[in-house]
């Protein structure tokens, strides 16, 4: 009941606000702040999955190349890096054939990520300790981390809001309107644009070394205006 009276409550309110905008004359306006931001955080993800026939075996198996994980980690000597371990789960291996489904044993799945600085010499240690720990397939991706993001966000939004002044100023003069005034402002959710990560081999003797080269990435702020005039 109370959750049903909350939504009924947004909705009225929804309701009130276009129905003021209809009587209100409105310039409506969205304000944009890109930056093109160097990656400074690089993570490595790694899906780990074992089916067997008992709830036991299939975690200890599971268990067992984790802690291979980090003892290769380890033994490299890797330098600035975190090894987080999530989404951990135990569920029936159901088989579906012919449209029947019959249960075959359990299957345990864990989710490891990696995560170091996209700056770090060590990254080619730490995809060789996954090569190492066992049969590991893994996904690496690039980004601006948090604390980067956080530093930039409110001279990102500043940014943004100027920009769509300029916008509103602008259409304002063309059309002859004289004086405008902010109405409505509302904020989006900042965005993060991720390049494509690019991993070439080198034409060097070692066959098995891998170039990591990531690429600046492009932060966005969006803000959305409506002036009255």
């Amino acid at each position: 009941m109370k959750h049903t009276l909350t939504a009924l409550l947004i909705l009225v309110s929804f309701v009130a606000f276009a129905q003021e905008d209809l009587k209100i004359p409105l310039i409506e306006i969205e304000g944009v702040s890109m930056r093109k931001v160097a990656s400074d955080e690089a993570t490595f993800t790694i899906n780990l999955e074992e089916k067997s026939m008992k709830v036991v075996s299939a975690v200890e198996v599971l268990n067992r190349k984790t802690k291979n994980l980090a003892d290769a980690l380890k033994k490299a000597k890797i330098k600035d890096y975190k090894l987080i371990a999530d989404n951990y789960s135990v569920d029936i291996n159901r088989v579906y054939r012919s449209g029947v489904s019959r249960d075959s044993g359990y299957v345990a799945r864990q989710s490891l990520r990696i995560i170091s600085g996209s700056k770090n010499e060590d990254l080619q240690k730490i995809v060789e300790s996954i090569q190492e720990a066992g049969d590991m397939s893994f996904n690496l991706h690039f980004q601006v981390s948090e604390a980067s993001r956080n530093s930039l966000e409110d001279a990102m939004l500043v940014e943004a809001l100027k920009n769509a002044e300029s916008k509103a100023l602008l259409i304002a003069q063309t059309l002859g309107i004289k004086t405008i005034r902010v109405h409505r402002v509302s904020l989006d959710t900042p965005q993060q644009v991720y390049p494509k990560m690019e991993m070439m081999r080198t034409m060097a003797d070692s066959p098995s070394e891998i170039m990591i080269a990531p690429d600046d990435q492009t932060l966005i702020r969006k803000v959305y205006m409506k002036y009255t005039y």
